[in-house]
C-alpha cells in the first residue's frame, strides 16, 4: 500500500534510522492515506474542489485506512485533513508493517538519554522493491507511473527526496516538481494529489514554525 511503501522508504536501510523528522514523516503519510482514499472512492472533493469529504461509508477492509476515514467526520480542506490523519499515524504504519514481519522495532537513546526507536528491515526484498522503482524514475531512469508519482510527490512536499537517495539535490529537486505537476495520473486523481501536496507541504511549513 502507498502509506507502507512511503514508510519503507524513509527507513535508513543500513541502521534502521528514519531519513526525516517525525513531523514530515507522518505529514507525507498522512498525504499517501489521503491519496488511498481518494482512489478507493470513500472520500472526494467536494463539487467547487475546495474541502475534502466522504462520499462512500462503505467500511474498508484495511483497519487503518477505515479508522482514518473515521476522523474525516467533517468536510475539511487539505490542511486541515492531514493534520487530523496524522497523530499516531506513524506508528500505526510502523505496527502493521512490523506484523506482516516487514521491519522490527529495537529501542533506542539519542545522547544516551533520550528514549527513541529504530526500525531495521527484516524483509529487504520488500523494501528493495519500492526504492529500486522510486529510485529509477527520481533519478530520471524512468517516467513515473500511479505507484512511483505519489511517493515522489509526497517526499518532495515535505523535502526530503535528497535524504533517501543519493544523487544530485538540485536536479532531484527539479525532476521531482516536474513529477508533481506531472500527467502519471488521470485529471481527477492528479488533482487530487496537487490539493493534498498543497496541504502536506502548509502543514509541514506550521509544525516547522511551531503553530
Amino acid at each position: 500500500m502507498l502509506h507502507e511503501d512511503l514508510m519503507l522508504l524513509f527507513i535508513n536501510q543500513q541502521n534502521g534510522r528514519l531519513h526525516a523528522d517525525s513531523s514530515s514523516v507522518e505529514n507525507a503519510l498522512a498525504g499517501a492515506v489521503l491519496i488511498e482514499l481518494v482512489n478507493s472512492g470513500r472520500v472526494d472533493f467536494e463539487p467547487n474542489g475546495k474541502k475534502l469529504q466522504v462520499v462512500d461509508p462503505t467500511p474498508l477492509k484495511n483497519q487503518l485506512l477505515q479508522e482514518s476515514v473515521s476522523r474525516l467526520n467533517k468536510p475539511m480542506k487539505s490542511q486541515p485533513a492531514v493534520e487530523r490523519l496524522r497523530k499516531s499515524l506513524r506508528d500505526n504504519v510502523i505496527a502493521d508493517l512490523e506484523g506482516r514481519g516487514v521491519v522490527r522495532v529495537e529501542p533506542r537513546t539519542v545522547l544516551g538519554i533520550f528514549p527513541a526507536k529504530s526500525y531495521p528491515i527484516v524483509k529487504e526484498a520488500v523494501s528493495d522493491d519500492v526504492r529500486k522503482a522510486v529510485g529509477e524514475v527520481a533519478l530520471g531512469y524512468r517516467g513515473a507511473d500511479a505507484r512511483t508519482g505519489p511517493l515522489i510527490t509526497l517526499l518532495y512536499a515535505v523535502n526530503t527526496l535528497h535524504k533517501v537517495f543519493d544523487g544530485d539535490k538540485r536536479e532531484m529537486k527539479r525532476r521531482a516538481k516536474e513529477i508533481a505537476a506531472g500527467n502519471w495520473a488521470g485529471d481527477a486523481v492528479r488533482r487530487a494529489v496537487e490539493a493534498i501536496q498543497g496541504g502536506v507541504t502548509a502543514a509541514a511549513t506550521a509544525a516547522a514554525s511551531g503553530e
